[in-house]
């Protein structure tokens, strides 16, 4: 019978820590939020921030066609090809033919579009330094093995 108690007051524990989890998640998204939004602006401040998802996956992925960067971004094709005009129209994207298929357009970062994200991920870097300056190594350590933890499926 203590075993049952035992077990119970385990499970409430483990029920109080994983709403705690679930409270720190919720903050981290809305933090995550918001700088993505204060990084959008930076790269041009009449872009809406998902304008920066497609900055950001051209950065990173480099030049490709409309297709693979909705895909990429999971957003709509529609709502890629808004803001790719936008983009284009503000000078941080440019479109030329396609060597292989001169019907479709591959997209790629202007020298502008590049500088300014970098400037963006400079700022969010800072931020990062920021909120964990006075962390030990081994607590960014360990920070970053519970998120690469977390963020792994199960098997």
């Amino acid at each position: 019978m203590t075993g049952l108690k035992q077990d119970r007051g385990d499970d409430d524990v483990r029920e109080q820590l994983l709403a705690s989890v679930g409270e720190q998640l919720g903050a981290l998204l809305s933090a995550a939020r918001a700088l993505t939004a204060a990084s959008a602006a930076q790269v041009h401040p009449d872009l809406q921030p998902a304008a920066f998802h497609v900055v950001r996956w051209l950065h990173a992925f480099g030049p490709a066609h409309a297709g693979a960067i909705a895909e990429g971004v999971a957003m709509d094709k529609s709502a890629v090809s808004r803001l790719i005009r936008d983009l284009k129209g503000v000078g941080l994207l440019r479109a030329a033919p396609d060597p292989e298929d001169r019907r479709a357009t591959i997209l790629s970062l202007t020298p502008l579009g590049e500088k300014r994200m970098k400037k963006a991920f400079e700022q969010k870097g800072q931020v990062f330094l920021q909120r964990t300056a006075h962390w030990s190594t081994e607590e960014l350590a360990t920070f970053a093995e519970l998120l690469r933890r977390f963020n792994t499926p199960p098997p």
